[in-house]
């Protein structure tokens, strides 16, 4: 009995895009062919090439249908453990690449059913809410914003559903969209936002949290998506809006402060450790998803009855203005000028001799009646 062909794959790039085009990530891909995420990462770097079935279930899942994003999401619901990250599980260390673990028995993928917008949303949200409330809450020290955040964030999503459902990592548009109103600087004008929180109970955690709260905030976001939620330099690049090497500066930096401050932590394991106990303890919960979608359509119905209420008043004021403007030219009055020659009006003064008799005269000869006007023929 002879043996089979393997299964041909293409090259290592070909593997990477094959996988982002399918909206997984490494640990996804580990997951369901049941190795461990350095072993797919030395496949997509060329050093290792998959062998037997664990070959046939690797090419079988680069080549299935691929699904929307939220679809995705809900598949892998139980791949990802919720430590941290809601995009991508942590990592040990990013330089230490473990053998190749020996295959196991693949089962294979059962058909995803096909779920109506709402159902979608509620099973992303209940996927990420909870880890990306944490996230928030180490990105800025405060529980009542991390909330606040992510509710926002998945408020949006709803919004513009159709978009995020489709998108290759609707977890990664959630969690972009929250960090950015978390970091949002108009907070510090709320009244609320003036006073700070009661920090962490142990002394540890506070020490941790007040030197992750004294990093700038781009930096801050960096560490967190990189030794947090578990995310490659590249992707921490992508979603910081930044290029890698600069990225790689900005980690770096937050490291040296950590490490400065906490010498401990100077070790990214042990760091990535603390990070995900800081936020474990809070026991922050988030707000049923059902109520998340109502609060967005409520919010929104105001908004577009706002616009329309702006709109019929700018309407009437346009046609107020157009009533009552003039329809023709009219010349401006020409200004003043002052006429010489002409000699000044003079005051009446008293009365001369002559004028009094007359006068007297006058006041004792009245006639009523028309004849009045009648002179004397004399």
């Amino acid at each position: 009995m002879t043996r089979g062909p393997a299964t041909p794959l293409p090259g290592p790039h070909e593997l990477r895009r094959l996988r982002k085009a399918k909206s997984l990530t490494q640990a996804d891909v580990a997951a369901r062919v049941g190795v461990t995420r350095e072993t797919v990462r030395s496949w997509e770097t060329g050093r290792t090439t998959p062998r037997g079935s664990t070959r046939e279930a690797y090419a079988q899942l680069l080549t299935e249908p691929a699904h929307t994003g939220a679809e995705v999401a809900v598949r892998h619901e139980q791949a990802v453990p919720a430590l941290v990250g809601a995009g991508a599980t942590p990592h040990t260390d990013r330089a230490d690449h473990a053998e190749e673990q020996p295959p196991k028995d693949v089962e294979p993928a059962l058909p995803v059913p096909s779920l109506t917008p709402a159902q979608a949303f509620d099973a992303l949200y209940a996927f990420c809410a909870p880890a990306l409330v944490r996230q928030t809450y180490l990105l800025t020290g405060r529980r009542e914003l991390a909330r606040e955040s992510v509710e926002k964030a998945f408020q949006l999503a709803w919004h513009r559903w159709p978009e995020v459902a489709v998108d290759r990592d609707p977890a990664g548009w959630v969690r972009a969209t929250a960090y950015e109103y978390a970091l949002s600087p108009w907070h510090r004008m709320r009244l609320r936002h003036r006073h700070p929180e009661a920090p962490p109970a142990g002394a540890d955690d506070r020490a941790l949290l007040d030197v992750l709260l004294e990093l700038p905030p781009v930096y801050r976001r960096t560490l967190l998506l990189y030794d947090g939620v578990g995310l490659d330099l590249p992707e921490t690049a992508a979603e910081t809006e930044a290029s890698t090497p600069a990225a790689a500066g900005r980690l770096l930096h937050a490291r040296e402060a950590v490490a400065a401050r906490l010498p401990e932590l100077a070790v990214p394991q042990e760091l990535h450790r603390r990070l995900a106990e800081l936020a474990s303890i809070e026991r922050l919960r988030a707000a049923k998803p059902r109520t998340v979608r109502w609060d967005g359509e409520r919010r929104a119905r105001h908004w577009t009855r706002a616009a329309i209420a702006f709109t019929v008043l700018l309407i009437g004021a346009t046609t107020l203005t157009l009533r009552t403007a003039p329809d023709h030219y009219e010349a401006p009055l020409a200004p003043g000028e002052m006429v010489r020659g002409v000699p000044p009006r003079a005051a009446p003064g008293p009365l001369s001799q002559a004028e009094v008799k007359l006068h007297a005269k006058l006041k004792s000869e009245t006639v009523n009646g028309p004849e009045r006007l009648v002179p004397e023929n004399r």
